[in-house]
C-alpha cells in the first residue's frame, strides 16, 4: 500500500493536524509526519519531494499558513498528488494562505481543501490511493457508511425529542 506524507511548515500546525492523522488511522494507510519549510528549508523539501514516489509514498499533504508556498513548492518537485492545507495562522485568519494554495499556476496544480481542512485533506488522500487499491476502496465505503449511519441516528433522536407531530 501506498503511504501518505504529512508534513507541515512549522511545528505550530501540529495539533490543527490531527484529524489528518486520525482519519489515516481509521482508515489503516501508513503516513509519515513531517515540519519541512519551504522557505527556511528549501533544499530538503525540494529533496523530499524528489524522492517521495521512491520512498512509496502516494499523495502529500501540505500545511502551511501566511504565504504558504509549502504544497506549491513540493509540486513542483514530484509528479504525486499534493493536498494542500492552508493553516489559520495569521491576523488574516488563513484566507492570505488559502489565496496562496489555491492559485497555483497552470500546470502546477495543488488539490486545495478548506482552511484547518486536515480531515478532508486525508480522506481526499485516501479516494486518491484507493483508486488503485480495492482493500482501501472498501474501507472507505464503509468509512462513509458509518458517517451516513451517525447521522441518521443523530436525526432520529433529535426528531423523537423535539417534534411534537
Amino acid at each position: 500500500m501506498k503511504k501518505v506524507a504529512i508534513i507541515m511548515g512549522s511545528d505550530s500546525d501540529l495539533p490543527a493536524l490531527k484529524g489528518a492523522m486520525d482519519a489515516l488511522k481509521a482508515l489503516e494507510i501508513p503516513f509519515a509526519v513531517r515540519v519541512i519549510s519551504a522557505h527556511r528549508t528549501p533544499e530538503p523539501a525540494a529533496q523530499f519531494a524528489r524522492g517521495a514516489a521512491d520512498e512509496g509514498y502516494g499523495v502529500l499533504i501540505c500545511a502551511a499558513g501566511k504565504a504558504a508556498h509549502l504544497a506549491g513548492a513540493m509540486a513542483a518537485n514530484t509528479i504525486l498528488p499534493v493536498i494542500g492545507i492552508p493553516m489559520k495562522s495569521s491576523t488574516l485568519d488563513g484566507l492570505d494562505a488559502l489565496l496562496s494554495t489555491v492559485q497555483m499556476p497552470s500546470g502546477m496544480p495543488v488539490a486545495t481543501v478548506a482552511i484547518d481542512g486536515a480531515t478532508n485533506a486525508a480522506l481526499l488522500a485516501a479516494q486518491i490511493l484507493a483508486l488503485s487499491d480495492e482493500a482501501l476502496a472498501g474501507r472507505f465505503a464503509d468509512y462513509r457508511a458509518a458517517q451516513t449511519a451517525k447521522v441518521l441516528a443523530k436525526d432520529a433522536a433529535i426528531s423523537a425529542e423535539y417534534s411534537t407531530l
